[in-house]
């Protein structure tokens, strides 16, 4: 699991040689590291095969049975994510500009993951046999006290293994939220209208959750690396135990409140589901029109406008699926390089629980007052209670992680703890100061984390022959951030 967590200049140099300052005061390292397996493309490639087996065998038992709702919605949501995994994998690796005719017809076999797995491999177990020279050289900058910035030198092997980690991220992202979450809510809903369980269902929804989870651990890993992107960022075990928790807890009770209130109000679902995916789509577009910014011409180079609207909608498709079932722990901006907002803004994340909370409060009191005949032995009042306090903890352990696990949380300007000082003293921060002229502290802006871009660009000036202690520099320039504070609120 910790290789979600690892990119080609991300990685830990405990195997490095003792890394020697250069003349411009970076700390190089040399390039004798061992290439760690791909246990991500291995895990990924394994979820997508497992739940695309499973879902075509319950369809041959549909089919048999007759139950042709229920095997078009299957094969629909089995179909949809693979296809779109395929072009994934052919655009990321750029297969229609060269002649590989082979993985062109496995891709339209959908079994792309497939060979893009066997590729991985068999560059993993090259890497070692054989000693090549580094291609490029990677700037990292240490959170570890008394370390400073660092050079990385990258080998071909390193990087190719690296491409195909970054699309397996994505692949499996898209198969989380785009197949196996409407495909767990689909199969919960047929247990109960059926009022039995297949087995094959069974399997499959299991596999699904673990499908899905493990999506959403991909979004949280991706969204660290990419604001922190200047760092080397390291998770630690307690880390994804944390985010594990979280993300399985808020997804299982989000996708439960959503079955049971379709048992007892079927229509009114659709309704439901087709405003969150509206809201959410549409949030991106219209703070990008807002701003009065400009698409970003670096999606593909080769791209037109009209190609680069297409591409950033089905990003912000699967931007608006992540969120109607979890927080996606980005937030988008469309006129940037990397479409991604690297300031995390405590604010959206307190108002996206506080509402998810109260739209999952609402809809299990309404299954709760039209539920039907189907759940007379089942105590009502407790599962509502028991989905409150599951969906409950998954914020704890969300607030644990930010407040204790987050790799970065040295460089936050304020944490969990603050902002709650913040809601416990927004009552009392407009009564006067005790003392004579002075002013009353102010915390409407402390749910902002900021990162500060400037300081490890100072840190590569050539000029410093001295490697400064980061986590002073953070504390001294408190003040000077503030500006930056307030905007970002």
């Amino acid at each position: 699991m910790c290789e979600v967590a690892m990119e080609e200049h991300g990685r830990e140099i405990s195997d490095l040689d003792p890394p020697e300052p250069s003349e411009n005061g970076l700390m190089v390292a040399i390039s004798h590291r061992r290439v760690h397996p791909p246990f991500s493309v291995v895990l990924a490639t394994v979820l997508y095969c497992a739940e695309f087996v499973t879902a075509a065998v319950l369809c041959s038992m549909y089919h048999k049975t007759d139950d042709v709702t229920w095997m078009g919605f299957t094969i629909t949501f089995m179909l949809l994510p693979a296809v779109l995994i395929q072009l994934t994998l052919t655009f990321i690796h750029r297969d229609l500009g060269r002649d590989r005719p082979l993985v062109l017809f496995l891709h339209l076999l959908l079994l792309g993951p497939v060979i893009r797995c066997f590729e991985a491999l068999v560059v993993y177990f090259k890497a070692d046999t054989k000693e090549e020279p580094y291609v490029t050289i990677s700037r990292k900058i240490s959170l570890k006290k008394g370390q400073g910035p660092m050079e990385l030198e990258v080998g071909q092997a390193e990087r190719n293994l690296a491409t195909h980690r970054n699309a397996f991220k994505r692949t499996a992202v898209i198969q989380a939220f785009l197949g196996s979450t409407p495909q767990l809510t689909l199969q919960l809903y047929a247990t109960i209208q059926e009022k039995y369980i297949l087995p094959t269902r069974l399997a499959l929804m299991i596999i699904t959750l673990i499908s899905i989870t493990y999506g959403a651990l991909v979004c949280s890993v991706l969204a660290i690396q990419i604001r922190y992107d200047d760092y080397k960022v390291r998770l630690r075990p307690a880390a994804y135990f944390c985010m594990i928790v979280w993300r399985g807890l808020e997804i299982a009770t989000r996708v439960t409140a959503l079955v049971l209130f379709s048992t007892a109000l079927t229509h009114w679902v659709i309704l439901v589901g087709v405003a969150n995916l509206l809201l959410f789509f549409f949030l991106p577009w219209a703070e990008f029109w807002a701003r009065k910014g400009s698409l970003t011409e670096n999606v593909e180079k080769n791209f037109s406008k009209l190609g680069t609207i297409v591409v950033l909608s089905m990003f912000t498709l699967l931007y608006a699926c992540i969120n109607i079932f979890c927080w996606s722990a980005v937030q988008l901006d469309l006129s940037h390089r990397e479409l991604i907002e690297r300031k995390q803004r405590w604010k959206r994340l307190a108002i996206y629980y506080c509402g998810r909370f109260v739209e999952n409060f609402v809809l299990i009191t309404l299954w709760y007052f039209f539920k039907s005949d189907f759940y007379e032995y089942v105590c009502a009042p407790l599962l509502c209670v028991q989905l409150l306090i599951c969906y409950s903890l998954g914020v704890f352990f969300m607030l644990l992680f930010y407040q204790f696990f987050h790799p970065c949380r040295r460089l936050f300007k304020y944490n969990v703890h603050d902002c709650l000082n913040c809601v416990c003293c927004r009552k009392g921060r407009w009564e006067p100061s005790g003392r004579k002229g002075e002013q009353p502290t102010s915390y409407s802006t402390t749910a902002t984390m900021v990162l500060v871009h400037d300081e490890p660009l100072a840190l590569l000036n050539p000029q410093n022959s001295q490697i400064p202690d980061l986590t002073n520099e953070l504390e001294e320039r408190e003040t000077a951030i503030v500006t930056d504070m307030m905007e970002a609120a």
